[in-house]
């Protein structure tokens, strides 16, 4: 095993990595940018290398710094978490040449499906179902061929893309040139690769994917699916495991076909095929993420599985230590993303200084944060803070206690989403697992379902400023040692009031 490992990452993935790295008594490094000297991964690494200023294509995009500070720290391993290096084939490249194991898969396995067409073209050949369509990027007049001959409407895809960028709808013949000019304008400024394939578009589809992981003595397991249905702008905002409508047939056959993925494109490590699901349960390739999942914690809770600590073993050379039918899926998890953004508000970005923290805990509640109170929010990455997932013997009890702890939640001096995930566990279509990709735009479409009362609500934010200045009226200020001043003007009998009781009474009036 190694005895050091470098993180090339930041935030809550970083933390999550090196507190792997501490169970395993493997010595973890950190690196950071001008901006996350004081961010929490660099506060519990055993060491912290400094790689460059704020922007991420002088810092955690920067290869060759990367490596220098893992020649520096010594370390034998590097683990890229999701994002910014995660998935590039020429990092993978460079640790190997470097003497530096990359603890995932090979450069020449993320080549085979980084790019969204050779996926398809092979998986073409490994007999994959996948969604009608190009296999491979086309010119606008081959384009439009194949438009009218799967039928509209179709969806444009950037071959190089992900997270949303480079895609367009498109419903008729005379939207589809300004739709493919758009897409390719798009994935240009975003990948540097122009390519758009077509495919057919599903209607009211969901997002189920499985979690594969495989050794490099050739053995692969499936560990189950994910639902990821509900997201915003193609873009992931809660997953949950098991899937709803997935039964024990549909999950093998899925699972089967993501191991056929896996050993079609050579694969080694943790990896997740994702499929699309249409209305009859029909399930298509969509594309492969080479790389550990944002989330990963849900397939952790349901299997007992630490997927970090395979990944080291895996990485080292280890034989995955279970077979296919060793793994078994008990109760359901779900989990939240929590960001540094304001849903009333477009989602816009909201940085600064984090100046009251109240965290969740209690049965069934796992956190992975890269936050605390006192630190400022960057406005320079991703504006992740956190998950949390909710962990119960079924469903109901999973949402029953996720409900309960984002209630408990208060992150003070920045908006955050949280008020969201409040709203969607309460809407009838999640609570009965009737969910698409297109529920959440729905949701936030449906002006006539209203928040309940909490911070982000107007009504609500004068409710609690009026009960705030009847308790102020009635408590006395608090002097610096946390304990209740007296007026040499005014006889009383208050006992000692700490800060602490002051927060939670002034908590208690949001609910």
């Amino acid at each position: 095993m190694f005895k050091k490992v470098l993180i090339a990452n930041r935030g809550e993935i970083a933390v999550r990595v090196i507190r792997a790295c501490r169970e395993m008594g493997i010595r973890s490094v950190a690196v950071y940018s001008d901006v996350d000297r004081a961010s929490l991964h660099v506060r519990k690494a055993d060491e912290a290398y400094h790689i460059g200023p704020a922007t991420a294509r002088e810092s955690y995009l920067n290869i060759a710094r990367i490596l220098e500070a893992a020649k520096r720290s010594g370390a034998e391993a590097i683990h890229p978490g999701y994002g910014f290096l995660s998935e590039n084939a020429g990092f993978a490249r460079a640790c190997t040449d470097a003497g530096i194991k990359f603890i995932g898969p090979t450069g020449d396995a993320m080549d085979r499906m980084g790019s969204k067409t050779r996926a398809r073209q092979a998986m073409s050949k490994a007999n994959v179902p996948f969604v009608p369509g190009s296999l491979r990027g086309m010119e606008y007049p081959d384009t439009e061929k194949k438009a009218a001959e799967i039928g509209y409407p179709v969806m444009l895809k950037a071959a190089a893309g992900g997270g949303g960028k480079g895609m367009r709808m498109v419903r008729s013949q005379q939207d589809l040139k300004s739709a493919f000019e758009g897409a390719r304008s798009e994935a240009e400024r975003s990948f540097g690769d122009g390519e758009v394939y077509i495919e057919k578009y599903i209607e009211n589809p969901r997002h189920v994917e499985m979690q594969i992981f495989a050794d490099e003595h050739g053995d692969c397991v499936y560990l189950g699916e994910r639902e990821c249905s509900v997201q915003r702008r193609h873009q992931k905002v809660m997953e949950e495991s098991p899937s709803p409508i997935v039964d024990e047939e549909m999950r093998r056959r899925m699972g089967e076909i993501a191991v056929r993925v896996s050993k079609a494109a050579g694969y080694t490590n943790a990896g997740t095929v994702e499929f699309i699901v249409d209305q009859d349960r029909n399930f298509y390739f969509l594309e492969m993420n080479t790389r550990l999942q944002v989330e990963h914690p849900v397939t952790e809770l349901v299997t007992g599985l630490d997927l970090v600590h395979l990944q080291m073993q895996v990485a080292a050379g280890e034989r995955l230590p279970f077979k296919q039918e060793d793994v078994r899926l008990r109760g359901h998890a779900i989990e939240c993303r929590i960001y540094a953004e304001d849903p009333d508000n477009n989602f816009f970005p909201s940085p600064g200084k984090i100046t009251l923290l109240l965290l969740p805990s209690g049965p069934g509640i796992r956190r992975d944060s890269g936050m605390y109170e006192g630190w400022t929010v960057p406005l320079d990455y991703d504006p992740l803070l956190a998950k949390l997932i909710g962990y119960g013997s079924d469903r109901e009890q999973a949402i029953s206690r996720l409900q309960r702890a984002l209630y408990e939640y208060f992150v003070g001096g920045i908006k955050t989403n949280i008020s969201l995930f409040r709203r969607i566990l309460r809407h009838q279509d999640f609570r009965t697992g009737r969910i698409d990709t297109g529920f959440l735009d729905r949701l936030l479409a449906d002006k006539n379902y209203d928040l309940p009362l909490d911070e982000t609500s107007e009504a609500n934010k004068a409710r609690v400023a009026a009960i705030a200045a009847g308790l102020f009226n009635i408590l006395q200020p608090v002097n610096g040692s946390g304990v209740v001043s007296t007026n040499s003007t005014a006889k009383t009998n208050a006992t000692d009031v700490s800060k602490w009781k002051q927060v939670g009474r002034l908590e208690a009036t949001r609910s």
